[in-house]
């Protein structure tokens, strides 16, 4: 699995390209092809970012990332 900093995370954010991901606990997951995450924006959440943090304000639990394709790891 390749290693992404988080500058390199948050190019994916919906603006600067074409993919859009975000991370949770370590592993970078791709939401580009969520209707959930249109331009890099879910709610109160944004895209290019570690959501580790935000999940406990979320109305759903970790099983959400089950769904999504793990593209990488986030590393220093």
């Amino acid at each position: 699995m390749k290693t992404f900093t988080k500058s390199q995370l948050a190019l994916r954010n919906g603006q600067d390209r074409e993919e859009i991901w975000v991370a949770y606990q370590g592993a970078i997951y791709d939401v580009t092809d969520s209707r959930l995450w249109r331009n890099g924006k879910h709610y109160e959440h944004w895209a290019g970012q570690d959501l580790t943090d935000e999940l406990p304000d979320a109305p759903h639990t970790e099983k959400v990332f089950e769904r999504l394709q793990q593209v990488g790891v986030l590393g220093d």
